[in-house]
């Protein structure tokens, strides 16, 4: 009887671990994101956007830069015509343009990776909605993004994920 029980209890203990065992695998998929984010519309339009808004920094650019080479070129052909103070002022105000320069070039790249941020977080936030959605509706516990997985032999969610965008 105690040998009937001692059995009773190994083969409950080990139906409860391989209970467990099989409830602790999880449920898992992967998605394309960055195949997501550069098929969207709406992400397609902030690129647009942003090499618009690249281009006029560009253009802008070019111009001071223009506007500087050629006051320099002037100045230099007339340095030995001019006074020394005249020469002295010319250097300032070369050196104050090159600052210029400098930092209207700095302050266009903060300003497009600051437009960047604040254009693509939301698109970012939705295809996030979108995963989260999607892989709840399927039943799936993770959802991975397949960009740097070495293995991707699971459920590819991308194309539902597409779907509920609208695209």
């Amino acid at each position: 009887m105690k040998k009937q029980f001692k059995i009773l209890v190994i083969t409950a203990i080990l139906f409860v671990v391989g209970n467990q065992t099989t409830q602790a695998q999880a449920k898992v998929a992967h998605v394309d994101v960055s195949e997501l984010m550069a098929k969207m519309p709406a992400m397609i339009e902030a690129q647009k956007q942003l090499e618009k808004l690249s281009g006029t920094y560009d253009t802008e650019y070019k111009t001071m830069v223009e506007e500087y080479q050629g006051k320099l070129k002037k100045y230099e052909q007339e340095a030995t015509t001019v006074t020394d103070a005249v020469n002295e002022t010319r250097s300032k105000e070369v050196q104050d343009m090159q600052k210029r320069i400098v930092d209207y070039r700095d302050n266009a790249q903060k300003e497009l990776q600051q437009k960047e941020a604040d254009i693509v977080k939301p698109i970012m936030e939705k295809v996030k909605a979108s995963i989260q959605k999607v892989g709840k509706a399927k039943g799936f516990q993770y959802v991975l993004n397949s960009e740097g997985l070495l293995l991707t032999d699971g459920p590819n969610l991308t194309a539902d994920v597409k779907k509920d965008l609208g695209f």
